[in-house]
């Protein structure tokens, strides 16, 4: 094991990810675990943090956070080291701490417990799958494959490098545009998803279904029962584990009751 780690992680230069990518999961299910014990009024947690009665969110100290190990990882030059590691850290867990407030600094207002308050989790689902793939080696748009292959030829390489960067950053944009964010967002850093994306049916609503599908039309009415076929399911199940990870929201969705409303948020 100790092999593997010093060959794969550390020989790859991917010390620093780790640690981030470990901090910032911490990070998360830390801070929600406390705004989960807050919102049950749970006496034995500590609570918010409320110096002369004003509200400090914790995206405050998810800036500092940042701040310190981001300012402090660029004074360090050894990558390996474990000065570079704990600075890594220390920056995982202060993105994670904005990041979970993402959707409160996007509205300008508390809406953590709201269903617009969501977005907040899923951006850091995203974030946590995106740092995920870079830390088993891959590379956006298939860049790291394509440089590799071509070195021998500059000039053929700078050629092909291009023509891959367009191609699969096409294949991701369209794949985007098309509704299908999780498929278009793995699609950077393995092509394929994006491509068969980018090739099958959009989903109703999207973008692209909008400008290129006519209402009333075949494929507008297949992509329809694709969706309640396939992605509604799947929606539903990711729902759920978002409710069991972060807690319900205090504003119900449409098939559900109301929860009842919390005095504080966190």
């Amino acid at each position: 094991m100790g092999a593997w780690f010093s060959r794969e992680i550390v020989d790859g230069g991917r010390l620093r990810m780790l640690f981030f990518l470990v901090a910032f999961i911490l990070a998360f299910l830390f801070i929600r675990f406390s705004v989960r014990m807050i919102r049950r009024r749970a006496r034995w947690w500590p609570g918010n943090v409320t110096p002369g009665g004003h509200h400090i969110h914790h995206v405050v100290f998810g800036l500092v956070f940042m701040c310190v190990g981001g300012v402090g990882g660029l004074m360090v030059s050894d990558s390996t080291s474990a000065a570079a590691a704990a600075l890594a850290a220390v920056f995982g867990a202060g993105t994670a701490l904005v990041l979970d407030e993402f959707a409160l600094v996007l509205h300008l207002d508390d809406v953590y417990w709201t269903q617009q308050g969501r977005l907040s989790v899923q951006v850091v689902f995203v974030a946590v799958a995106l740092c995920g793939l870079a830390l088993l080696g891959l590379r956006p748009l298939g860049m790291a494959a394509v440089s590799e292959d071509q070195a021998d030829d500059f000039a053929r390489g700078a050629w092909a490098i291009a023509v891959t960067l367009l191609f699969n950053l096409s294949m991701a944009v369209i794949t985007l545009l098309k509704g299908k964010v999780w498929t278009g967002l793995i699609g950077i850093f393995v092509s394929v998803f994006s491509f068969v994306g980018a090739v099958r049916l959009a989903r109703p609503g999207s973008p692209w279904a909008r400008w290129r599908y006519r209402e009333g039309s075949r494929k507008l009415r297949r992509s329809a029962a694709r969706e309640r076929r396939l992605h509604q399911p799947v929606a539903q199940l990711a729902r759920s584990i978002e409710d069991l990870i972060a807690g319900r929201p205090s504003q119900p969705r449409p098939d559900e009751p109301a929860a009842p409303p919390a005095r504080k948020r966190e």
